[in-house]
């Protein structure tokens, strides 16, 4: 039953997605979806307007209008069955959390005056936090990198990121299914002209492009696809394209 009452409203032009407002709702009534935060249910919003004092880019009010009345037994019931996943997806890693273009950047190293350029061109790059709506995917190269990559390999930008799309993760951390179901959203939705997929020699890593062949498969997709492969030492022990 509908009653007039105080709620929240977001203004979706405004927010960025950066999910400071998401830990502020005791009840979880807010949820970022696709890159902008949303009411969940009006039942579980009580509409006293603990998350407005976190929000950044002031796109949060609460306004009185007809709506569900606030039901504290479901809020309980509700937060009973959110599983940590399930919270940890909901909330971005960090308040930059909004789609972008990043631009490069030259830093001067004032001992031998050459410029390394950093070659990142999108944020966010974690695989999880990136929406198959975003519009640096659109016909992109990818670079599908095991977070280990980076640190391991010392040219990493110039030699395997310039002119590519990030997106990193570890699938021995993460949850593999949710790295599946991303690629096969993205693949769905974006036209993808070339994956290369980065990855050290160790097992676990081996997951990753079998991860992606299994989307393209899914998606019906034929994409150009590349595995590298990088030692514990820090070079290139592999490369060549996948058979599919």
């Amino acid at each position: 039953m509908k009653i007039k009452r105080k709620i929240l409203e977001i203004d979706e032009k405004l927010c960025d997605g950066c999910g400071q407002c998401v830990p502020a709702c005791a009840e979880g009534a807010i949820e970022v979806v696709d890159g902008k935060a949303r009411l969940v249910s009006e039942i579980y919003c009580d509409g006293l307007g603990a998350c407005l004092g976190e929000c950044p880019k002031g796109a949060l009010k609460i306004i009185e209008k007809e709506a569900e009345e606030f039901d504290p037994e479901a809020v309980e019931e509700y937060l009973k069955h959110k599983t940590p996943k399930e919270v940890d997806r909901e909330i971005p890693c960090c308040p930059a959390m909004s789609i972008q273009s990043v631009k490069k950047i030259n830093n001067k190293d004032e001992e031998s005056t050459s410029y390394n350029t950093s070659e990142l061109s999108n944020w966010p790059i974690q695989i999880k936090l990136v929406p198959a709506t975003a519009p640096f995917l659109k016909e992109a190269n990818l670079l599908v990198a095991a977070d280990c990559t980076a640190f391991a390999y010392p040219n990493f930008h110039k030699d395997f990121l310039k002119n590519k799309i990030l997106l990193i993760g570890c699938p021995k951390l993460d949850d593999t299914e949710i790295y599946l179901q991303k690629f096969i959203e993205i693949f769905k939705t974006v036209e993808v002209k070339k994956i290369t997929v980065l990855i050290m020699e160790v097992p676990c890593c081996s997951k990753l492009p079998k991860i992606i062949e299994k989307a393209l498969n899914i998606a019906m997709k034929n994409i150009p696809m590349e595995e590298v492969v990088i030692s514990t030492k820090g070079v290139t022990i592999n490369k060549g394209d996948l058979v599919r």
